[in-house]
């Protein structure tokens, strides 16, 4: 009787303050839960540093439909691994999320990554910085670029970085540390990155098939913006 004497008064309340402010500004009653509104609501995540350059500002873009899925799923016959790179909006609320199921080869070879095509001079920069936030089975991604012709051409240039759990910050990779890697495993005598020719940037979490950790399962990464500084 407690339990539906509780549901009854619960309702009554919340449909008395929607028919509060059907009718006028009136404040909406919580009469049990005496929980304000004005607690729900998100802020606004913060723009990026003026001094530095805006690759993408994820909090403000109207879609992302210049970003492209390149995961084992889509670029191998044997690959089974697949993600979805979604733009989350609410009323005061933005961000881009990469929702990642990575299924590996019993070697650890998979991955999950989206990317974007276009040219980019960076070579007045040091960095590329990301702000995002990690939840799930895995916290290990990296952000790949290409150069000059190589859209068409296997092998791209990373650096790899772990994000802390649960926990929205910001990641430095410094553009120098950027290596050559094809399919997996790093390619020692290729040219250096030319950053004033970049003409890809993606993010990819990855299985690890050359790497000590091994990853598998369901992830996010919630995505504010991304950066180039000094």
């Amino acid at each position: 009787m407690r339990r539906a004497a509780w549901v009854l008064a619960a309702t009554a309340g919340v449909v008395a303050g929607a028919a509060a402010s059907q009718s006028g500004p009136a404040h909406v009653m919580y009469p049990l839960l005496h929980v304000h509104p004005a607690t729900l609501r998100v802020q606004a995540a913060p723009a990026p540093p003026a001094t530095e350059r805006v690759l993408w500002n994820f909090t403000t873009v109207a879609d992302l439909s210049d970003w492209t899925e390149s995961s084992d799923g889509t670029e191998r016959e044997v690959g089974m691994s697949t993600g979805a790179f979604h733009l989350q909006k609410t009323a005061r609320f933005q961000r881009a999320v990469l929702f990642s199921l990575l299924n590996p080869q019993p070697n650890g070879a998979g991955f999950v990554g989206y990317y974007a095509n276009g040219t980019w001079d960076l070579s007045q920069f040091k960095q590329i910085n990301v702000r995002a936030r990690a939840q799930g089975q895995n916290y290990r991604y990296k952000v790949y670029l290409k150069h000059h012709d190589q859209l068409d051409q296997g092998g791209s240039y990373e650096s790899f970085f772990e994000m802390p759990q649960d926990s929205l910050t910001t990641v430095s990779l410094p553009l120098d540390s950027f290596a050559f890697y094809y399919r997996g495993r790093r390619v020692d005598d290729a040219p250096p990155l030319d950053t004033a020719a970049i003409t890809r940037i993606g993010l990819q979490i990855y299985g690890g098939v050359y790497q000590p950790e091994k990853q598998s399962g369901v992830s996010s990464l919630e995505v504010d913006w991304i950066t180039a500084s000094q």
